[in-house]
């Protein structure tokens, strides 16, 4: 049985973008476009032999990793400006009302509130009954900085 390289080639390239849905980091996708030149070399007869199939797919996925990547990660994944604060949070939930699940205290951490459909810690400086509503001042991590409102 005679196994194609083309078919290897272009398989293994299939595989390798698969993969990248698995471990997004936007680099396996490189690889797996390497291999698919080699696939293309070696169906136009440019590369008959394993050495050479393996060196086009070698050089030209890390070719393609360096001149590509920045591009298409800031395709897949939006706009960065080098303008951006990176102090300030884009995703500020200040002035958020919140509905109190159990009692805030000052000083302590047990507080908790409901926003955006889920359960988050609370903390505050004054004392916010449960069932109450609050407005979120700032976020510390994954808890919710919140006054009465």
């Amino acid at each position: 049985m005679n196994i194609n390289p083309v078919l290897i080639w272009f398989l293994a390239g299939l595989v390798l973008l698969l993969l990248e849905f698995a471990a997004p980091g936007v680099i396996i996708v490189f690889f797996g476009l390497g291999a698919w030149v080699a696939a293309l070399t070696t169906w136009i007869g440019l590369t008959d032999g394993l050495t050479s199939q393996l060196l086009t797919a070698g050089i030209s996925s890390v070719v393609l990793l360096a001149v590509l990547r920045r591009w298409l990660r800031a395709r897949l994944t939006g706009h960065v400006s080098d303008d951006q604060d990176p102090t300030a949070n884009i995703d500020s939930d200040a002035g958020a009302v919140v509905t109190v699940t159990a009692d805030i205290a000052p000083g302590s951490d047990e507080g908790r509130v409901e926003f955006k459909g889920a359960a988050w810690n609370a903390r505050s400086d004054e004392t916010i009954p449960a069932g109450a509503r609050a407005l979120v001042v700032e976020t510390d991590g994954i808890t919710l900085i919140v006054k009465p409102e």
